[in-house]
């Protein structure tokens, strides 16, 4: 049986502690164990970030950024490998899973420029012989805790920034797919990352604990569910620590009636459906304005679903794999029948599909409700699975409000032809990513990843900017250098101290 180990600088071998088991969801069966890790494992890792953080802080930021070109170029030539590894563990098809990897590259790409984006700012002459500047420095050691549905893009995420900025980054990523994250670590000491700067720490819930409370441990970026993220977020945060707490999602694609509706529904079969469902970024809910249009788009919906292909990771013409695990599997199933109880349509079940060849896998079919409510429990939670909801609104005001009074504010699409509507939306929805005929409007890596409201716990949101100045902190400097004798201004007077902005 295959063994993942941590990756820890010094230090090799798991020892005989507790394990996890890794599925290969394609065939239901355990393909390898997990060592999860003890607080003497973390206390090795920060031991090692804290011996070599020091002086790749002090490492120039063009050498830093050689590292991330490097390592890009090495993940870009084990794409193929990286890919295949992802699948055999999370499940979702290889097309996905180059698009997890690539999404994560791009903040990789990101992080290059970092002697760009860490330039600090310049007043000459804030006062009388003042100059008044700011730099940006490391924190010290960051802390990434990753989801099992990107374990690529997100670890990536995370560690691009905070490792381009100066600091150690140690990495728990999910124990139910960890093993691209470990390949990334050995992709990234090939790239020539000095050791200690980049570690991986597997674990559960007590390993989390050992991280939010370890005072050696600066930040911590976290991605799960809200309950969870908000409870690292507290815990966090009343240990000191600066904390980003990315929770879960609800997100509403509202159709106008002036939209495409063709367009829209070849949207949200890759939005609704793609890698199961088991995306942040997913459209598990349509909000159709109108009942006639409501009632087009479900005539066009069930045969599009109808034609999904649901397959095996390595099937290149399916558009779906399954789900990670049998429990999740068995969570998403029980969601549709509380959607059935709730009194909700099911037009379409995805339960009870089986793959010819693949019984024992963990394969949903998809899944179409109608007429859903607003007070069902199925409309209010994240469902996480191939279940797209139909939540009819009657004007453009109620199909406003439902995204903006839901819980969670991760992201919302609006469809349609209509400048002043999209314009109109895109301003009022009280969300934090917007798409106009975009189905996952996730940002461009030099932008910033971020929703609102149950969706994200923090003030500042992932990559771009918003990543910088996270894994970072500002330091202002104010100077004055006499010119050691008088002047015409007189004696002693030519050197005294005026504050700048009394000058």
């Amino acid at each position: 049986m295959r063994i993942i180990d941590h990756v820890i600088a010094g230090h090799s071998g798991g020892g005989a502690g507790r394990s996890g088991d890794v599925y290969d969801p394609n065939t239901g069966q355990i393909q390898a164990r997990v060592n999860l890790g003890v607080q003497a494992d973390l206390d090795r890792a920060v031991a090692a970030a804290q011996a070599a953080q020091p002086a790749w802080a002090a490492t120039n930021p063009q050498r830093r950024a050689r590292v991330m070109f490097n390592f890009k170029a090495l993940v870009e030539a084990n794409m193929d490998e990286l890919a295949y590894l992802l699948s055999s563990e999370h499940g979702k098809v290889i097309a996905d899973s180059r698009g997890d990897i690539q999404r994560g590259l791009e903040v990789i790409e990101f992080a290059c420029g970092i002697p760009h984006v860490l330039k600090g700012e310049y007043t000459p002459g804030a006062g009388p012989g003042i100059d008044v500047y700011s730099m940006r420095q490391p924190l010290g050691i960051g802390a990434g805790i990753t989801p099992f549905n990107f374990p690529a893009m997100i670890p990536l995420w995370m560690s691009g920034v905070a490792i381009a900025c100066g600091n150690a980054f140690i990495l728990k990523p999910s124990e139910r797919d960890p093993s691209v994250p470990v390949r990334l670590a050995e992709l990234f000491s090939e790239a020539g990352l000095p050791d200690g700067i980049f570690q991986v720490v597997h674990g559960d819930k007590e390993m989390v604990d050992a991280i939010l409370d370890h005072p050696a441990i600066s930040a911590v970026s976290f991605v799960g569910s809200s309950d969870i993220a908000h409870y690292v977020y507290r815990r966090g945060v009343d240990a000191g620590k600066r904390v980003q707490a990315m929770g879960g999602a609800k997100n509403h694609g509202i159709v106008m009636p002036d939209a495409d509706l063709d367009q829209v529904v070849a949207d949200l079969s890759g939005a609704a459906f793609g890698s199961a469902g088991e995306r942040c970024m997913a459209l598990p809910v349509v909000v159709p304005v109108g009942d006639k249009t409501a009632d087009a788009l479900r005539e066009k919906l069930i045969p599009a679903i109808a034609a999904l292909r649901v397959g095996v990771s390595t099937d290149n013409d399916a558009h779906y794999g399954p789900v990670v695990n049998a429990a999740h599997k068995q969570r998403v199933e029980n969601w549709i029948q509380t959607g059935v109880d709730e009194g909700a349509e099911l037009v379409v079940d995805g339960r009870g599909f089986e793959l010819q060849g693949h019984e024992e896998g963990f394969f949903i079919g998809p899944s179409l409700f109608d007429r859903v409510t607003t007070d069902m429990e199925s409309y209010k939670e994240e469902i996480f699975g191939p279940v797209l909801q139909i939540v009819r609104a009657p004007d453009f005001e109620t199909a406003l409000r439902l995204p903006s009074e839901h819980q969670y504010g991760n992201g919302v699409a609006i469809f349609t032809r209509n400048g002043h509507a999209a314009r109109e939306f895109a301003a009022r929805v009280n969300v934090g990513m917007v798409g106009i005929n975009v189905p996952i409007p996730v940002p461009v890596a030099y932008h910033s990843f971020g929703g609102w409201k149950r969706s994200a716990f923090g003030d500042t949101n992932q990559h771009g900017m918003e990543g910088v100045r996270f894994w970072t902190k500002t330091k202002t400097i104010t100077q004055r250098w006499p010119d050691g004798g008088a002047n015409d201004l007189g004696g002693d007077a030519a050197n005294a101290f005026v504050i700048p902005t009394m000058g």
